[in-house]
């Protein structure tokens, strides 16, 4: 809205888009800028395309020249205490709603010959991950496969993919993941600084306009991301070149001091899950 573009909003929560459309509107920039909310699931590939056609609806049907896909919920717990549900979940809102989104997104743009931008949201989970987080990182790593894959093959119709990887943002979402997260997990992750939700955004929108595949908004992830890099585009060959050697040696002392925390909480872990009548 700062730049003067329309903008369009899909969630499922009335008021929450309610509330973001009052924030949007103290940085309108003209009266002629389009702000446009809907409230739509994402969870199928139905759904996505339903709501992607009501926001293509006032441009006649075009579609949007950028899509940011930023959605995901955490519920950290140990795996054995998990339902079947907390799984399905979990792929649902961590991974679903976002591939489905690209799905209806780039098969639109690819038709109209549109050459735009699809921008995923992953985590530093989705690089790499400790106990607590088995219904959320496997969500956040297939979403970095599926980027990778979309990185390269939508070059056949010029539309551009980008992958964000952030660390703990303070949201209200943030609040409710820590109602269930095991101390054991608050400890291990006591090293992540985090990000306000301005921050992240910020860092996210520079790394598209910087045409980074890969975008990070702090230096331990961007030590992870170096570390753990693949067959991804680099950001800097010198940078990520003194990030490797970095992760190098700092990732394997990391690894070391989270297994000999987790290992140093077994009896408790155990006398906790006898107490929920685990073993009964």
């Amino acid at each position: 809205m700062k730049r003067g573009a329309h903008v369009s909003i899909v969630a499922r929560n009335q008021k929450k888009l309610d509330d973001a459309v009052a924030e949007l509107e103290k940085v309108r920039r003209n009266s002629s800028q389009k702000l446009n909310a809907y409230s739509f699931s994402l969870n199928t590939a139905k759904e996505s395309a339903d709501a992607l056609k009501a926001v293509c609806e006032p441009y006649d049907g075009q579609a949007p020249d950028a899509v940011f896909a930023c959605a995901g919920a955490s519920k950290p717990m140990f795996f054995v205490e998990m339902e079947e549900e907390d799984m399905v979940d979990g792929m649902t809102a961590g991974y679903w709603v976002q591939a489905w989104t690209a799905f209806a997104v780039s098969k639109q743009m690819a038709r109209q010959g549109l050459k735009g931008k699809i921008v995923f949201v992953s985590s530093t989970l989705g690089y790499m991950s400790f106990l607590g987080w088995s219904s959320y990182s496997p969500a956040k790593h297939a979403l970095r496969g599926l980027a990778d894959t979309l990185q390269s093959e939508l070059m056949l119709y010029g539309i551009d993919v980008h992958i964000f990887f952030p660390p703990t943002m303070f949201t209200p979402g943030y609040d409710i993941e820590n109602q269930t997260k095991p101390s054991i997990v608050r400890e291990t992750e006591s090293t992540d600084d985090g990000l306000t939700a301005d921050q992240a955004a910020l860092a996210m929108f520079k790394g598209v306009e910087s045409g980074q595949a890969h975008i990070t908004g702090d230096l331990i992830t961007s030590l992870f991301r170096s570390s753990t890099r693949g067959a991804s585009p680099r950001n800097s060959w010198i940078l990520d070149g003194v990030y490797d050697f970095v992760a190098y040696i700092a990732t394997p002392v990391w690894r070391a001091s989270v297994d000999k925390k987790v290992v140093s909480h077994r009896q408790e872990h155990h006398e906790y899950l006898r107490s929920k009548g685990f073993f009964d």
